[in-house]
């Protein structure tokens, strides 16, 4: 069975960044590919696995800073599988988390085109791994929760904060930098303890990753002052305090901090 024809679309998880992360479907995949379009956060690594005649395109996608709009990206995906291409549709972590996948998909169906979804390792599963935890604890971390903490810019984020207050939860947000103030305040307003362990990485798997361990109600200042210019992660629950170093209380910021 030929699994990638001509005029077949792949929606391909490329990983949290490091190439060594992908799966060797994905792999396979990309060098198969006649072209391939990209989000600004798949690395040279990973493109560097198509074919030499391959087209790469590059059609952004990294919060803040689209180059091409939705739409736009699932034109272009269903032209070139019309005009007989194999497309490889290159997404940073798993197409299906938070990777915009369910557009692209009715796209394709909608233009009768052939389409596939090829998962990958999303990020919060590498900078579990980078931070030697585990995101669940018999016992004390039953759930794990992804939630995206993009939100149009003078937004709010609109989320669920007394479902999302669990303790016995770990919670991932992704995108999570530019909201960490918002997620500090709103979390410990629904009752999660101000103590509650809180891990951020950013850029997780590369070369520049970042990490840094706080608590929850040192969030912002942390967020502020301890990461870069790349995609973060924050990873809030009592399964980050395995490794975590204690804090001192005398740290902890005046309520003014969250005004």
């Amino acid at each position: 069975m030929n699994e990638f024809p001509d005029g077949k679309v792949w929606l391909v998880g490329a990983g949290p960044g490091d190439p060594e992360l992908l799966t060797r479907k994905a792999e396979r995949l990309i060098g198969m590919a006649s072209v391939v379009f990209h989000d600004a956060l798949v690395g040279p690594g990973v493109l560097d696995l198509a074919a030499p005649s391959a087209r790469l395109v590059h059609v952004g996608k990294r919060s803040g800073r689209h180059s091409k709009d939705q739409g736009t990206i699932d034109r272009l995906i269903v032209e070139a599988a019309l005009a007989g291409e194999r497309v490889v549709r290159l997404k940073g972590g798993d197409p299906a988390i938070f990777g915009r996948a369910a557009e692209e998909i009715e796209a394709c169906r909608a233009a009768g085109v052939a389409v596939s979804i090829c998962p990958g390792v999303t990020a919060a599963s590498a900078a579990a791994a980078n931070l030697s935890t585990s995101l669940t604890l018999r016992g004390l971390a039953r759930k794990l929760i992804f939630v995206t903490a993009h939100a149009r810019a003078g937004e709010a984020l609109d989320l669920d904060w007394t479902t999302l207050a669990d303790q016995d939860a770990t919670l991932v947000f992704y995108m999570g930098k530019a909201a960490a103030t918002d997620v500090s305040r709103q979390l410990i307003a629904a009752g999660l303890p101000r103590s509650t362990p809180v891990a951020l990485v950013e850029s997780a798997s590369l070369p520049e990753e970042r990490q840094f361990r706080t608590r929850l109600d040192l969030l912002p200042i942390a967020a502020r002052t301890a990461l870069g210019h790349g995609p973060a992660l924050l990873l809030i629950g009592a399964a980050l305090a395995e490794s975590a170093p204690n804090v001192d209380e005398s740290m902890a910021p005046d309520h003014q901090v969250f005004a």
